[in-house]
């Protein structure tokens, strides 16, 4: 017998699904090779998920969030790479992009100064990084950016069909 759900102890597996107002079954049936034994292991975190259910129910679910989660949370080499990236509203995500691309255009000059002769000195490591963590907040927004659209896509917001004859096209 599994443990008894409360809101502290769902975890976001099951959170989405009960969103979605599934039950196990009917997620199972949904998620076509999961049965919901697995997904009650999954759900009280017995068992971890395999990075193919993961991509299942990120799909199945219309939710690509999931798979971020995973990647930065429970995946070993994830965990030490992959951030945790938030759905956002785009005119925010826009507004932020915009803040960090400024920033370090502001810096660029500084920058080059650094890097010109191959090594960075110890009066140059502070500057060195402030415009590296700025540019990880440009990679942020662009995984965030990216997780949007996902999103937008997932949930027919942008027409899928047209998105992917005009990335193509690029």
């Amino acid at each position: 017998m599994g443990r008894a759900s409360t809101k502290e102890n769902k975890n976001i597996y099951q959170i989405t699904r009960e969103s979605l107002d599934l039950s196990r079954e009917k997620a199972s049936e949904l998620l076509e090779k999961i049965p919901p034994e697995r997904i009650e292991k999954i759900e009280n975190e017995k068992s971890m998920p395999h990075p193919d259910e993961v991509l299942t129910m990120s799909k199945k679910y219309k939710k690509p969030s999931l798979c971020n989660h995973y990647c930065s949370n429970q995946c070993p080499i994830g965990k030490e790479y992959v951030p945790e990236v938030e759905i956002k509203e785009l005119s925010s995500i826009v507004l932020e992009m915009l803040a960090s691309l400024n920033s370090v255009n502001n810096k660029k000059e500084r920058l080059i100064e650094i890097t010109a002769d191959g090594k960075i000195d110890n009066n140059e490591i502070d500057d060195f990084i402030y415009i590296q963590e700025e540019l990880e907040r440009i990679s942020i927004t662009v995984e965030t950016l990216q997780l949007w659209a996902e999103k937008m896509l997932a949930n027919n917001v942008i027409d899928a069909e047209e998105y992917k004859k005009r990335k193509e096209n690029k």
